[in-house]
């Protein structure tokens, strides 16, 4: 049903809010603001629309919904709100990684100065982000210098008896021993480090000071000295860090787009020092202008909690950007301090902005350039296996150690690389162990068996083995339904597993394609290979690991953590379980003799 936009219009308020647009599969594709909804929304149903980005998002909208809010700056806070829940393929994108790496000071009686990265499941206050892990542990090791807070794990504090090499060093008070450190001192100290990680180093030299001076007036030597030497290392570290500018802190944004792809460049100054960068590469639909690019950029960086808790005090930001006004008001609400978003036009803020500007254009470019050597690589390819084009290829390996702990990987490249939202881990089951060919069966069923999407048939599909794995693979699809039916490849190593002495089987082996060792399109072979490869013993290790914590008890029906405990305390461990009868277990307390016969053949199954 065509979308009625004249009579959705005269419906549509004056007020300020977003809008939500839906496709006729009923999929939000769009989230926007507006301060005026009518005007806005007019805008998109203009006869002659000039952007072929608006002209493709408007041909798929069968609804509209809009929701007012009381201004454009709690619009801009909903709108990304909205844009980070459902993701619509029309909005840029900030692509958050979740591996953003922060330093933790924990909540504790003695707190903990850690890296961490992931999810912000333990209390405590959390610094950053910072660009890479390198400057998380950088930073570690300089407050490890300066302050003496513990740093050690958890485990390792509560079971200390004496101090360990930290404190021999003076890296560490020794908060693990009653009688080393006072709380309050231990407690100073973790104030100075807030202190220095929030960026006010100097403020943290000033307090030494006085400290300093105030224990040489007590007569308290030994901890002026102790003070002395604090001052000290923290002016080293400063003087050393220190780049030439005045600015206390301030974050520089700037960007570079071409050919559909975009490089964001984020520089932390903080405290007159240059703490590092990190590029970011948006989602861009295409013929998105560059002004809308950098403006959503900016609102879900700050708004979505990205740019991280210490958020400066002001923000250059390219001369294009929109909406400065409303995304100043926005992103200090989330400060809850005054934010002033800047454009760089003189003094340091241009030079800065220059320096970040240089670096998004060279990160694009390398980018260009991967893209360019993707593209010769692909090309290659589609010449050796004679297609006319490939769009999607899938690669499975198969991993386990002699046949235990079994997982199937399935990762996915697309005309730009890999698309690893797509990758996938199967656990492998009903199969002998180390039985790969079957292994194969069940992971080409988990993947086609019941197929949902039929537009993700791979072009080319891979298979890390040799003939017998490529013949399972290609007899799954000997009665496939649907019409587009995948190239099927095995990938043999070659001579002592050798890179670029690979073999590639075609048509149950009957084809081999030898490939030289300078070919692009052997080196995309070895890429999704490798990358299978990678994938699937990651898998195979946790699961690993988390068998070796796991008891296989666990796995059995009907006994739980009692019954668990009796079984392993009448026969003293999986082994003497293992070795009894199905009538010895039926002897334990609580266990039947159905239950018992169901034990022993879950048991021995499992060898």
């Amino acid at each position: 049903m065509t979308f009625d936009a004249k009579k959705f219009l005269k419906t549509v308020t004056k007020e300020p809010g977003i809008y939500r647009m839906y496709d006729s599969s009923e999929v939000i594709i769009y989230v926007g603001k507006a301060k005026n909804l009518r005007n806005r929304l007019s805008s998109y149903f203009q006869k002659n629309l000039t952007s072929a980005k608006t002209k493709a998002l408007v041909s798929q909208i069968a609804q509209i919904e809009v929701i007012v809010t009381s201004s454009e700056t709690e619009a801009l806070i909903l709108e990304n709100n909205l844009i980070k829940e459902f993701q619509p393929k029309y909005n840029i994108l900030l692509r958050d990684d979740k591996s953003y790496p922060y330093i933790l000071l924990t909540d504790h009686k003695h707190p903990r100065l850690a890296m961490h990265r992931g999810a912000k499941r333990f209390k405590g206050e959390y610094f950053g982000p910072f660009p890479s892990a390198g400057a998380v542990w950088e930073s570690l090791r300089i407050m490890q210098k300066v302050f003496p807070v513990r740093q050690c794990e958890d485990n390792f504090y509560k079971v200390r008896t004496r101090p360990c090499l930290q404190y021999q060093l003076k890296r560490c008070s020794g908060p693990c021993i009653e009688g080393l450190v006072s709380d309050e001192d231990y407690q100073e100290q973790v104030g100075l480090v807030r202190q220095f990680l929030s960026g006010k180093s100097q403020q943290v030299v000033d307090s030494l000071i006085e400290k300093m001076e105030l224990a040489s007036n007590n007569l308290n030597f030994e901890n002026a000295a102790f003070y002395r030497d604090q001052i000290a290392t923290l002016r080293k570290v400063t003087e050393s860090q220190n780049v030439s500018g005045n600015i206390e802190e301030i974050d520089v944004i700037a960007f570079a787009v071409d050919k559909g792809l975009a490089t964001v460049h984020v520089m932390y100054i903080r405290d007159q020092k240059v703490l590092g960068s990190k590029n970011y590469a948006p989602k861009v639909p295409a013929n998105t202008e560059p002004s809308e690019i950098i403006t959503s950029f900016i609102s879900q960086f700050y708004l979505n909690g990205v740019g991280g808790q210490n958020i400066p005090k002001q923000i250059v930001v390219p001369e294009i950007t929109e909406d400065i006004d409303e995304l100043s008001l926005a992103i200090s609400q989330e400060r809850n301090a005054s934010v002033k978003l800047v454009r760089p036009q003189r003094g340091e803020k241009s030079k800065y902005y220059r320096l970040a500007e240089k670096n998004a254009q060279i990160d694009l470019a390398t980018k260009l350039a991967d893209g360019r050597a993707i593209s010769s690589r692909y090309k290659e390819l589609s010449e050796f296996l004679k297609l006319p084009n490939i769009n999607r290829m899938e690669c499975f390996d198969i991993s386990h150690t002699f046949g235990e702990y079994p997982i199937a990987s399935c990762v996915v490249f697309g005309p730009e690389g890999p698309l690893k939202t797509d990758y996938r881990r199967y656990n492998v089951k009903g199969v002998k162990g180390g039985d790969d060919y079957g292994a194969m069966a069940f992971a080409m069923e988990k993947r086609f068996g019941n197929l949902k999407e039929p537009e993700k048939i791979p072009d080319i599909l891979f298979i890390d083995g040799g003939k017998g794995q490529l013949n399972k693979a290609e007899a799954f699809f000997s009665d496939w339904q649907y019409e587009k039916t995948p190239v099927i490849v095995g990938i043999a190593k070659g001579e002592g597993r050798k890179p670029g002495l690979e073999t590639l089987y075609m048509n149950g082996g009957e084809v081999e394609i030898h490939m030289p060792k300078s070919s692009q399109a052997l080196h995309l072979v070895q890429h999704i290979r490798d990358e299978s490869h990678r994938f699937a013993i990651t898998g195979h290790r946790n699961k690993r690991n988390k068998a070796k914590t796991t008891s296989v008890l666990q796995d059995i029906p009907g006994v739980g953590a009692k019954r668990r405990q009796a079984l392993l305390k009448n026969f003293g461990g999986l082994q003497g379980l293992k070795s009894a009868t199905s009538s010895e277990i039926a002897k334990v307390p609580g266990i039947s003799k159905q239950l018992a016969n169901e034990i022993h053949g879950f048991l021995h199954d499992k060898d």
